[in-house]
């Protein structure tokens, strides 16, 4: 079985691409029946009928992997695609049997298979923390996940993430804007970007020797339910998590979970008590995750892993420094529900015409967003 990735062998990869992509059975199902046959994708994929019978594999994988003994499947046409998109000098796959394969998402109970790899391989083999967070952080927390992605880069650590909206993006662009690397993980193909409007931020990962990563068919559309199962290979390649900010319901909390599975450290920064994007962060807190008010309490927790890397510590200001003393007062009173104007003359005591001044300028500088229902704040 061959054992190096940087080799151009298509009956190689073709093995790997049909087993990580037999239907009927999962990704743990498929390491199962790969250790069985001591980890060789070719005696796996040229079993009998009777042996697969006796494992009681589901029908689809049986029809497969005889497609796969024909040579009809995977589909000539996509084999292709794969083969063209391999020329490329900064396009690889990296499969399970690789020596390139990275070693802390190797140890994880349900590593992908195989990987889709745009940029620079040496940034999965750097140490990694993923910074994570929701799509719809609010101002602050942008701002915090842009000032501890930027400190952390700087100090010569690979951010990784998920190119998502929100704290993703910041993160990653906090790293490309200092020219350092950064990993981001899809929940797409590699040949199907999302979201769209991360094209040139994905573009300019790979420009600054970072590198894009799927597990997913090139062409594989961003389906809802690959998001969940791609939180794994995020933290399963980053030494520790930071939790910027998160719902109950985030999609961050997956990863998180995952990452406490995983033996992997986690971290989530504390917010205001009602601000719904810090909810997710306190229960991660109460069912273990480090709270953490500065890098250094990150660096401090992974200095084993970390040793060697020099890191100014970084507090987040609070969210009043950003506003003048009229601004924080009467967001005090907005809190973080939709507030009618009449709302706030009740609670303020204050007439009409004070609050709309006050409003007007608040809205200008984007603190808060005018609603249907009244106003809400932004940060």
């Amino acid at each position: 079985m061959a054992t190096k990735c940087d080799l151009f062998d298509l009956s190689y990869y073709r093995a790997w691409i049909a087993l990580s992509e037999l239907p009927g059975i999962g990704c743990r199902t498929s390491l199962k029946l790969l250790q069985h046959f001591d980890d060789d994708p070719f005696r796996c994929l040229s079993m009998s009928v009777a042996e697969m019978q006796q494992l009681r594999l589901p029908d689809k994988t049986v029809d497969a992997i005889r497609a796969y003994q024909s040579g009809c499947w995977p589909e000539p046409r996509a084999l292709e695609q794969i083969s063209e998109w391999l020329t490329e000098t900064d396009h690889h796959i990296l499969t399970l049997g690789c020596g390139d394969y990275p070693a802390l998402l190797r140890e994880i109970s349900d590593p992908p298979l195989l990987l889709y790899v745009k940029g620079s391989i040496t940034a999965l083999h750097l140490p990694q923390i993923a910074i994570i967070g929701s799509r719809s952080a609010s101002r602050n927390g942008m701002q915090v996940g842009n000032d501890f992605a930027r400190a952390l880069s700087g100090a010569g650590i690979v951010v990784t993430s998920g190119l998502a909206r929100g704290i993703d993006g910041v993160a990653h662009s906090a790293s490309v804007e200092l020219g350092k690397p950064t990993v981001a993980v899809l929940g797409s193909g590699l040949a199907n970007i999302y979201p769209k409007q991360h094209l040139q931020l994905a573009q300019d990962i790979v420009e600054c020797d970072g590198a894009l990563v799927s597990e997913y068919p090139l062409n594989m559309a961003p389906l809802p339910h690959n998001f969940p199962r791609r939180n794994r290979i995020i933290s399963g390649l980053s030494a520790g998590v930071l939790v910027v900010e998160a719902t109950q319901r985030s999609g961050s909390l997956i990863t998180a979970r995952l990452a406490l599975e995983q033996g992997r450290e986690v971290f989530a920064l504390p917010g205001a008590l009602n601000n719904p994007q810090s909810h997710g962060c306190h229960t991660l807190i109460r069912e273990g995750a480090q709270l953490v008010e500065t890098t250094t309490h990150i660096i401090e927790s992974l200095g084993a892993i970390l040793a060697g890397y020099q890191i100014e510590e970084l507090r987040p200001e609070p969210e009043s420094s950003h506003f003048s003393a009229e601004e924080a007062w009467l967001l005090e009173y907005m809190g973080y529900e939709i507030c009618t104007l009449e709302t706030l003359v009740d609670r303020t005591g204050r007439s009409t015409g004070e609050l709309m001044s006050l409003l007007v300028a608040m809205e200008l500088k984007g603190f808060i967003a005018r609603q249907p229902e009244g106003y809400i704040r932004c940060v």
